[in-house]
C-alpha cells in the first residue's frame, strides 16, 4: 500500500490528524535536506513534502520563491532530488511527496519521472500548475507506478469542479485555505470551516489544509476541521534563519515539534 494511504488509515484509526511539513530541496543544500527530513520524522511529522525548486514558481510567495532561487543557484536538479529520496529511504520509511511545477516534469519526461520517482521511494506528487483537465497522461503513469496524485481545492472552487477534483485526487486532497500564493498570514479566514464542511460532503478522502498556516495556534484550529495541516513557508523561513547553524537539524526538530504538538493535542 502507498505509504500516504497507510498513514491516513493509521491516523484515522487512532482519531488523530496529520501534520505535513514542507521544505525546499537543496536549501541550504541537499545534504541538509536529508538531515532535515529525518529530523522532521523524529519531531513526529506524518508526511514530508519536498519542494522541487523552479525558476518561476507561480503559486509560491516570496519565502519559498527565495528558497527555490537559493537552491537553483547551487545546481539542484530533479535527478539529484530523486537521488536524495533514495538516500532517505535507506534510513526512513516516512511518507514523502514531491511538490513540483509541471515544467521540470515535462522536461524530465512524464513516464520516466513516474518510474524513477516510484523506484526512488516517492509516494505522491503534487503539481500545482497541472489542471485536472490536462492531467490524464500523468495520472495514468502515476497510477501504474503506485504514486498518489494530489489535486487542489480552493474556497472559490465550484461544486461541480470540486466533485471532479475530489474524485481524481489520490493520497489526499490539498485544500487551499486562501485565494492567492503560499506564505504565512496573520489569520486564517473564518469562513474556511464552512468551505471544508462542504468539501467533506463530496468525498471521504483526507482533506489537508495548507497555504497561510504558520503558527501553532493556526495549525491547531485547522486540525479541528480538516484531516491534516500543511505548513510550508513558516518552516522554510526558519530553515533560512538557521541555515548556517551547525545544529540546524536539531533546531528545526524543536521548531517543527511545536507545530506537531498543536495539531495532535
Amino acid at each position: 500500500m502507498n505509504r500516504i494511504d497507510h498513514k491516513f488509515i493509521q491516523l484515522r484509526s487512532s482519531g488523530k490528524k496529520a501534520f505535513i511539513a514542507f521544505l525546499t530541496a537543496g536549501d541550504p543544500d541537499l545534504a541538509a535536506t536529508e538531515q532535515l527530513v529525518l529530523a522532521f520524522e523524529r519531531a513526529g511529522v506524518d508526511i514530508v513534502e519536498i519542494g522541487v525548486p523552479f525558476s518561476d514558481p507561480l503559486a509560491d510567495g516570496p519565502t519559498i520563491q527565495a528558497a527555490s532561487y537559493r537552491s537553483l543557484q547551487k545546481g539542484t536538479t530533479l535527478a539529484a532530488i530523486l537521488e536524495l529520496v533514495t538516500r532517505i529511504r535507506r534510513k526512513s520509511d516516512i511518507p514523502l511527496a514531491l511538490m513540483t511545477y509541471y515544467n521540470p516534469v515535462f522536461n524530465f519526461g512524464e513516464e520516466k519521472f513516474a518510474v524513477q520517482a516510484a523506484a526512488a521511494g516517492v509516494d505522491g506528487i503534487i503539481i500545482p500548475d497541472l489542471p485536472l483537465e490536462e492531467a490524464g497522461p500523468w495520472r495514468a503513469f502515476a497510477a501504474r507506478e503506485g504514486l498518489a496524485t494530489v489535486f487542489f481545492l480552493a474556497p472559490t472552487t465550484g461544486p461541480e469542479r470540486a466533485a471532479a477534483v475530489a474524485s481524481a485526487s489520490t493520497g489526499f486532497i490539498y485544500f487551499v485555505s486562501i485565494a492567492g500564493i503560499t506564505g504565512a498570514r496573520q489569520a486564517v479566514p473564518s469562513e474556511i470551516k464552512a468551505k471544508i464542511s462542504l468539501a467533506k460532503t463530496l468525498t471521504d478522502k483526507p482533506l489537508c489544509v495548507g497555504f497561510g498556516v504558520a503558527t501553532p495556534a493556526q495549525a491547531h484550529a485547522m486540525a479541528q476541521i480538516a484531516d491534516g495541516v500543511i505548513v510550508g513557508s513558516a518552516i522554510v523561513k526558519e530553515i533560512n534563519i538557521n541555515a548556517k547553524a551547525k545544529d540546524l537539524p536539531q533546531r528545526m526538530q524543536r521548531f517543527v515539534a511545536g507545530l506537531v504538538r498543536a495539531v495532535k493535542r
